[in-house]
């Protein structure tokens, strides 16, 4: 059996078009099922359910045979444990600092001003500001990190952007773009061992496929 983790939402659904490249069809839909392990129709191939940010997790540890994850998550996570063979160069996004429209971002950075900064991605943002010598005190939040500017918690957040609207919505600028973010393939490397004639072909399969995804950044 091999064991395919995904995360609902866009990662789940612009991994479907690799999936049928290598021949695998998940048969039921992932919005409307309360299951958590989802048949496909080969029948030594499943799809588990699980939150983004544990995809690597039950990879590493052999939840998963395989998984498919952001560079964000990954980087945040360590990538222990995991073979990554394959960018998708799916569900592709920007990690960027943002802050409110009339916060003098450069200003501050010049002055050596101690920044307070919200993120859910700590080690990215911890990295980042580290290289340009600027201080900051991060506030880790795990959702609605535009609200932390609003009510004065912090200065600034570190987050994923994808068209800008919630930003813009919320009377905040990107100010600097962190890095381009977009979803790996991760393999457990026991698994890749053990199980090489039925990964194998998975991995052939979607590294075919990658060119002809076509996705907006």
């Amino acid at each position: 059996m091999i064991t395919l983790a995904l995360s609902k939402g866009r990662i789940f659904d612009e991994t479907l078009p690799l999936l049928a490249a290598a021949g695998i069809e998940v048969l039921e839909d992932p919005d409307t099922s309360r299951k958590l392990i989802l048949p496909t129709n080969k029948a030594d191939v499943r799809v588990v359910l699980v939150r983004a940010t544990d995809v690597p997790t039950y990879v590493e540890h052999g939840g998963a045979d395989l998984g498919v994850t952001g560079k964000d998550t990954l980087i945040e996570h360590g990538g222990q444990g995991l073979y990554q063979p394959l960018d998708l160069q799916i569900a592709k996004c920007r990690m960027s600092v943002a802050v409110p429209a009339d916060f003098d971002y450069a200003s501050a950075v010049r002055q050596g001003s101690r920044l307070k900064v919200a993120t859910k991605y700590t080690t990215i943002a911890r990295e980042f500001f580290a290289s340009k010598g600027v201080h900051v005190d991060l506030i880790k939040l795990y959702g609605s990190m535009e609200l932390a500017p609003l009510t004065g918690l912090a200065d600034a957040i570190v987050d994923l952007v994808s068209t800008g609207k919630t930003l813009k919505a919320n009377n905040l600028v990107e100010v600097e773009q962190i890095m381009d973010i977009s979803s790996r393939l991760v393999v457990n490397q026991a698994a890749l061992k053990l199980k090489q004639a039925a990964i194998r072909p998975i991995l052939d399969a979607f590294s075919q496929a990658i060119p002809k995804q076509s996705v907006p950044s």
